[in-house]
């Protein structure tokens, strides 16, 4: 059935004629009106690809000297396009990647094993690149090797920012570490993990520290269930199974909050409690708890 010029939505028109005058080569009137459908949210994707694509006035790229082209499969944006906060969700969460990239530098400097020196970086349940992006920009594809359970993520940012990249599994135990790297890097993963394989994660996850190397995880912690008003067991854990994620099963990975005590005593159990050489509480994104653990 073909859809009538009327049967179309703002966006749409816009991103229409958009389109057509790339087609005839008016770039800028092209960039005029793809700038204008940005601003819709049912066509903002479509029109940020062709403005990336083209390079035309407008991109995000001449801005912030990095690839910016997003996945159509990316949660992590679609959680700030369908957020109520979010007046301009693609600035929002490219800035987001790159606030990221600050806090982490600040929570290396601490331990005295500053990013920009790490040769091989491990970037752990790394979705569709909101981080990606930015530690390729600090360190260099050739440095950075990213994982993630859902293909389509791992594919993308091999395709898209030249890193290497593997699965990993639901099962903690069933992944394959290609290597051993100098940091191994997991935001929000432990913010999302049912009892059962929290502490197996983080032991599994500490195999693949080199000597001498860091694993860096995130949680949601007191702030966080403060804030959204949840109390926690008497182990200080608490775990819904509902998250942002439209790819991984909720029981898999719901959205979970933890106690420092409960954190530093899956550490102490798991690994030793002598691995542990910082922690820093409400690190990322003023929301999350930040632990740094040191493989002798």
């Amino acid at each position: 059935m073909t859809t009538t010029p009327s049967a179309l939505s703002a966006g749409q028109r816009l991103l229409q004629e958009g389109q057509d005058l790339l087609a005839q080569g008016d770039r800028v009137g092209a960039a005029q009106v793809l700038v204008r459908a940005r601003d819709e949210r049912d066509v903002v994707l479509a029109a940020h690809a062709l403005i990336e694509k083209h390079d035309l006035v407008g991109s995000f790229n001449n801005v912030m000297g990095l690839d910016c082209t997003i996945s159509e499969h990316d949660d992590i944006f679609g959680f700030f396009r369908g957020h109520h906060s979010s007046r301009n969700p693609l600035r929002d969460y490219l800035a987001d990647g790159w606030r990221t990239l600050s806090e982490l530098m600040l929570l290396l400097e601490a331990v005295d094993q500053p990013l920009l020196k790490m040769p091989r970086v491990l970037e752990f349940a790394s979705g569709h690149g909101r981080f990606t992006r930015h530690l390729v920009k600090a360190l260099g594809p050739e440095r950075v090797v990213v994982s993630d359970v859902v293909p389509s993520a791992v594919e993308f940012s091999r395709t898209t920012f030249g890193v290497n990249g593997f699965l990993s599994a639901s099962v903690p135990e069933d992944v394959q570490w290609p290597g051993s790297y100098d940091l191994v890097f997991v935001l929000s993963l432990f913010s999302h993990l049912p009892r059962a394989t929290w502490s197996r994660w983080l032991a599994v996850l500490y195999e693949a520290v080199a000597p001498g190397g860091l694993l860096v995880v995130s949680t949601h912690g007191i702030k966080a269930a403060n804030f959204d008003h949840v109390t926690l067991d008497e182990e200080g854990y608490f775990f819904a199974a509902s998250s942002e994620s439209t790819a991984i099963d909720e029981q898999e990975y719901g959205t979970t909050f933890t106690s420092e005590a409960f954190v530093l005593a899956r550490i102490a159990e798991t690994l030793g409690a002598d691995k542990l050489v910082h922690k820093s509480p409400v690190h990322f994104w003023n929301h999350q708890d930040a632990y740094v653990l040191r493989k002798p």
